[in-house]
Parts: C-alpha cells; sequence; structure tokens
C-alpha cells in the first residue's frame, strides 16, 4: 500500500517536471526565435497607439481652449476681444443653444467706419424666382348669410358694403400665394375703397424717396424721437418718414414743434410727417403694420427702407446699416433675433400671459399652424430662431421681398396682430426659396436708445379669457381684422394639441 501512493506520488512529480522542461524549452526556443521581432513590433504598437491617444489630447485641449476663448471673447466687455466674437458664425450659434454663451444686451456692431466711403451698389438684386408681382385691388366680399357661425355674421357687420382692406382672402387664395412662380399676383393691402388714404401731397413727396428710413406712430402712444449721429450724406440720400393717424398728428402738433414748408408738407425735425387718413381697423396695434410690413406699398418707389418702431431713436447712420445688414452679405432682408423666444408656440405662450391678445384666438391661431405643419423651432432647421424683433426691419424692395412682406401681412390681417407670431410661418412656408439675415438680439439693442410709451395701449379684446366670454360679448370682436379666426377653417381643428411650451426666460 505503502509502495503503491511512493510510486503514484513518484509519477506526478515525473510528470509535473516533464510538462516543465517541454514549457521551458518550447519557451526558450520561441524566446531564441522570435523574441526580437515580437519586442520590436509590441514596441511600434504600443507607441503608435501612445501617439494617437496623446495627439487626440492635444487636439482635444487645442479645441477646448479655442471654444473657452470663443466663450470668453464673446462675453468680454473689452472692445478689441469683444470684436473677434464672429456672432453669425456656427460654433457661436452651437454654444448659444447650449446655453454656454450668454449674448450681452449691448454689443458693438461691425459697422464701417465712415459712412462717406461706403460704396452704394449700382445695380440692384437679381430676381431669379419672382420677376414680376403684382397685387390684387378689388375685394370680393364674402356673403355673411351663408356662413353658419354667428359670430362670423357678427365680426363681418359693416364690411359688406365696405371693401376690407386686407380683402376677403379666401383659404384658396392664401394657399396659392405660398406657390413660387416667376409671374404673381397676391392680395397685399390697400383694396380700393379700404382706407389708408394718403394726401396728394405726401404721394408726390414720397415719389422722390429711393432710400426710405420710416416710422410709425399710431393712437397717440409714442412722442416723436430725432434720429443721431446721421451724416450729411444719409440726411441728403433718406427720406425720413413718421407715418401717424389723425388722433397721432394732433397730439404731435400740441406736444412738439411742427413746421409747415411751401408746398404744405408738415415736419417735426427730420421726419417728414405722413398723415393716413381712414384707418382700416379697429385695432390701432394692426394699423400700425400697415406702415412697418407694407413699406414698399405705400412707399412704392423706394429701393431700400429701413423702418423703425416709434419707441425707438435711431443712433446708428443709416447708410452703415444697410452697408452691415444687406450689402455686406449680399441680403435683401435683415430683422433681428428675439432676446428670449426662438419658437412661435412660446412667443404666443409669452402674448397670452401679458395679455396682448384675446387668450383663445391665439390658441386657435397657433392651432392653425400646427395643423399646417410649423413644428416648434429646434437646431435642425438651420435658421438662428422663428421668432424676430421685429423693431427694425431692413429691406432691399425685390419682388420676392416685397412677395415675404404681402404673405406676412395677410397673416397678420387673417389671424391675431401679433405679426411675431406670423414671421416664423411665412418663413417655414416659403422654405429655402427665401433667404434673409436675421442678426444678433446685442447688436439690435446698440442700434437705437429704447423710449417708454406715452401710455400703454390697451383693446376690450385683449381680455377675453374664453371662447365663452365672446359668444356672450360679440361686441368685443374685430369687426374689420382677424376674419380667419372667424371664417370656417377647411380642417378638423378640434383634434389638435398645441406643443408644450417652457418657459425659456423670466423676462419672456
Amino acid at each position: 500500500m505503502e509502495n503503491d501512493f511512493a510510486r503514484s506520488i513518484s509519477s506526478r512529480a515525473t510528470r509535473r517536471n516533464q510538462h516543465q522542461q517541454t514549457k521551458d524549452g518550447g519557451g526558450l526556443l520561441y524566446n531564441e526565435k522570435l523574441s526580437p521581432e515580437y519586442t520590436m513590433r509590441l514596441t511600434w504598437k504600443r507607441g503608435f497607439i501612445r501617439l494617437i491617444l496623446t495627439g487626440g489630447i492635444i487636439w482635444m485641449l487645442i479645441i477646448l481652449t479655442v471654444l473657452l476663448f470663443h466663450i470668453w471673447s464673446c462675453q468680454s466687455s473689452l472692445a478689441f476681444f469683444s470684436a473677434l466674437c464672429n456672432k453669425d458664425s456656427k460654433v457661436y450659434g452651437m454654444l448659444n443653444t447650449m446655453g454656454l454663451v450668454t449674448p450681452p444686451h449691448r454689443c458693438p456692431i461691425p459697422v464701417a467706419a465712415n459712412p462717406n466711403k461706403i460704396v452704394i451698389p449700382k445695380k440692384r438684386s437679381r430676381e431669379r424666382l419672382v420677376q414680376r408681382l403684382s397685387y390684387i385691388m378689388e375685394d370680393s366680399p364674402i356673403n355673411a348669410g351663408s356662413q353658419s357661425s354667428p359670430l362670423y355674421r357678427t365680426a363681418i357687420n359693416g364690411s359688406q358694403s365696405t371693401p376690407l382692406f386686407g380683402g376677403h382672402q379666401t383659404w384658396q387664395q392664401r394657399e396659392e400665394s405660398f406657390k413660387i412662380k416667376p409671374t404673381m399676383e397676391v392680395h397685399c393691402g390697400f383694396m380700393k375703397g379700404g382706407g389708408e388714404d394718403m394726401a396728394p401731397k405726401d404721394i408726390e413727396y414720397v415719389k422722390k424717396c429711393k432710400f426710405v428710413v420710416a416710422t410709425g406712430i399710431f393712437d397717440a402712444y409714442d412722442a416723436p424721437h430725432q434720429p443721431s449721429n446721421i451724416s450729411k450724406r444719409s440726411q441728403d440720400l433718406f427720406c425720413f418718414l413718421m407715418v401717424v393717424d389723425e388722433v397721432s398728428l394732433e397730439f404731435i402738433k400740441i406736444n412738439a414743434s411742427v413746421r409747415v414748408d411751401t408746398v404744405g408738407g408738415q415736419w417735426v425735425g427730420i421726419w417728414r410727417l405722413i398723415l393716413l387718413k381712414n384707418q382700416p381697423y379697429d385695432e390701432p396695434r394692426r394699423n400700425g403694420k400697415v406702415p412697418k410690413i407694407l413699406t414698399h406699398r405705400l412707399f412704392p418707389e423706394a429701393q431700400y427702407s429701413i423702418w423703425i418702431d416709434g419707441k425707438m431713436e435711431l443712433i446708428v447712420d443709416p447708410l452703415l446699416l444697410l452697408e452691415r445688414y444687406l450689402w455686406r452679405g449680399k441680403h435683401t432682408f435683415a430683422i433681428a433675433q428675439h432676446k428670449h423666444h426662438r419658437s412661435i408656440y412660446e412667443e404666443a405662450d409669452s402674448n397670452k400671459r401679458r395679455k396682448r391678445y384675446a387668450r383663445p384666438l391665439i390658441d386657435l391661431h397657433m392651432k392653425i399652424y400646427v395643423y399646417e405643419g410649423v413644428e416648434p423651432w429646434n437646431p435642425q432647421k438651420g435658421s438662428w430662431s422663428d421668432v424676430p424683433e421685429g423693431a427694425i426691419i431692413l429691406r432691399e424692395h425685390t419682388a420676392l421681398s416685397n412677395l415675404f412682406s404681402c404673405l406676412w401681412f395677410n397673416e397678420v390681417h387673417l389671424f391675431t396682430p401679433r405679426d411675431q407670431l406670423s414671421f416664423g410661418y411665412v418663413v417655414n412656408r416659403l422654405g429655402s426659396y427665401f433667404k434673409f439675415f436675421m442678426f444678433p438680439n446685442c447688436e439690435y439693442n446698440s442700434i437705437f436708445v429704447l423710449h417708454p410709451h406715452i401710455r400703454e395701449h390697451s383693446s376690450k379684446i385683449e381680455w377675453a379669457k374664453s371662447m365663452g366670454e365672446l359668444r356672450k360679448h360679440p361686441e368685443l370682436i374685430e369687426s374689420r381684422g382677424g376674419l380667419g379666426l372667424w371664417t370656417p377653417y377647411p380642417g378638423n381643428l378640434d383634434l389638435v394639441v398645441l406643443p408644450p411650451v417652457a418657459r425659456t426666460s423670466k423676462a419672456g
């Protein structure tokens, strides 16, 4: 028994020794034959991996350093470093979207140094898509008796014998107006007998205006503000036109010095007062959209125009503005980005909270846009924003630019007077056909000094909280504007749900 046990142990030890010898022998043979080659390959492999990792880390550090410098320069109050920040770049837009940069309230505008050295283009921009644009001038009132809604009949009461300024555009006509063709005829306000009548002496004066700076005061809730830093060249080149209604004209005469020239033209400082009689809408805010959006219709000979709201004091030479925002980038339309909102649904929610119009009508307006496929703004749209700051608009009056203005106004005429809600819709409908420049909000705030309104305008319809309230008090409804909200819509809006909105700013 003991002998068997000893033999077992001895055999296991022998096998172990043989296995170790075989292993060592094999290893020795492998090391003798392959060790130098294997070591070299391993060294190169490890070196290459380290090189790639080191290079990647260095590139990441460089990119991070550049991004950090970009963020710092965009936030810097030093003019030299602030000028290095390209706020038009995709990088800045990406950083802004990610919340890594907070745009300053004001920032330097990269305008040319001397307006006297600005070279004005000798040729107008080429008309590529729309060669001829004409306007529908005769209104075709809709038979109220054919409509089933009593609110619709109430809304258009009194408009059957008198044409509407914006016309009774049908849903089919609206749809056709967005189909780009070389020759187009669209609704664009100024229907015969629709109001906004200009005196003959003013019609003659504006015929000579090729370059226009326009503003407007309605319902006497702003005072005139004289622009500053205007060069002699711009004073000679531009017509400074202030569009007013009769109430505002009387207010200006009482509170400012108005001079009358030899042909009866009325002036307050540099501004030539242009009186529009027979206001087309009940709502003064809607009346103010006529000169703002339809500048090309009021001043048909104008080649370039700059619109500024009546509460603003222009502090930058207009020739420098045209060079910066139109000619430098070969744009035909420029407008500022909204400070707080990018989606029209965000802006609509803000309008409801601030009681800028009847809440149920704003909701109905937005439901129509949702039904027609307008998505909330997102970076994939390829635009800075769907919501502008509309207080400054720069335009070259090309056929396509004029068409955009007409379509924008038609939405304001059909729905709510909040033009910022309609801007993004028209941009979405025209898509790649309409190119425009949306510049940073901080530059917008550097163009003017903002003055408070003399009084806050308010209308009864702004306080309506529900459709039931409007049914009980149909006298609140505008009689000549927003009729698209009361005309039977050719689609089922009952199942439309508005996109959820997150409030992105306390101020918004």
